[in-house]
């Protein structure tokens, strides 16, 4: 009776551990989560890509990367995974106490089966994007043109005062439109901007005078290291990028829906971007 007693509860104790043991790995399961994406672009020392799967509405991340060489492959739980209906990623600080998605979310979609297209269409529609912009010099000037307007572009069409000129959608938060013209040793700013009827961020470049209510630059004073200013706007590239919010990077952001070179002729005369949507990102993300 005792020898029968003590295999019974040994027999116990066993289908206890293994009981434990398959809630264990139950609980430790996961499946993998593979990206493959393009055109993403390395992100300055203090930011990260962060993807999330949304789980009956709420984001859940699948974890953090910094490499831009694809495919990349994560593990994540199974039962989220599987009951997961959009994949997101956003770009979030290095160091981020925050558990939620940034505003910087840059590629977005749904499940449909196993994988989901994701492309930038959380960050606004560019298909019918366009603009224009005139050759113009007002910070330098005391009431009179100074004869001198191949030295500063502004967006939109030249007039008293000029007006916006831009098809392009109004941006989420964590993201501002930033204009470019392309000097001798790279692309210089000419500010960030969000609406377009009034002035950009900063004028780093321009002259003392005021400038008008759009956005726009003079290349007057400043020159960075391997410019020589005036700059002669004639001829060379001029670009409006979309920028992360906040931004650590000095250069232009991968997303570069506007790109457009400045003619001979200054104001009154404009000149038209042509839309650059080869420059957006996009992929495939699926999990198994």
């Amino acid at each position: 009776m005792i020898k029968k007693t003590f295999l019974g509860l040994l027999a116990l104790s066993f289908f206890a551990v293994s009981c434990s043991s398959d809630d264990d790995n139950n609980a430790s399961t996961t499946s993998d989560l593979t990206l493959n994406l393009q055109g993403l672009e390395a992100l300055g020392s203090d930011y990260v890509y962060e993807g999330w799967i949304i789980v009956n509405g709420q984001p859940l991340s699948t974890g953090t990367f910094t490499s831009i060489a694809f495919p990349q492959t994560f593990p994540v739980n199974t039962e989220q995974l599987e009951n997961a209906t959009t994949f997101v990623l956003s770009i979030e600080p290095a160091v981020d106490p925050d558990p939620v998605p940034a505003d910087t979310k840059i590629l977005v979609g749904d499940f449909n089966g196993a994988s989901a297209a994701v492309n930038t269409a959380i960050v606004g529609d560019f298909t019918n994007a366009s603009g224009a912009f005139f050759l113009r010099t007002p910070t330098d000037e005391m009431g009179m043109n100074n004869g001198n307007d191949q030295y500063g572009v502004w967006f939109g069409t030249p007039g008293m005062p000029p007006v916006p000129n831009f098809v392009l959608p109004t941006l989420p938060a964590g993201w501002a439109y930033e204009g470019w013209v392309v000097g001798d040793s790279g692309p210089l700013s000419t500010g960030t901007f969000t609406t377009f009827n009034s002035a950009d961020n900063s004028a780093p470049f321009s002259g003392p005078a005021g400038g008008p209510p759009v956005p726009g630059e003079d290349f007057f004073e400043n020159a960075p290291t391997g410019e020589t200013f005036p700059l002669d706007v004639r001829g060379r590239t001029v670009v409006i990028s979309v920028e992360p919010v906040p931004d650590d990077s000095p250069a232009p952001f991968v997303l570069k829906p506007l790109v457009g070179t400045a003619g001979s002729d200054t104001a009154p005369a404009t000149h038209n971007f042509g839309l650059n949507l080869a420059s957006f990102p996009m992929g495939s993300v699926t999990r198994n």
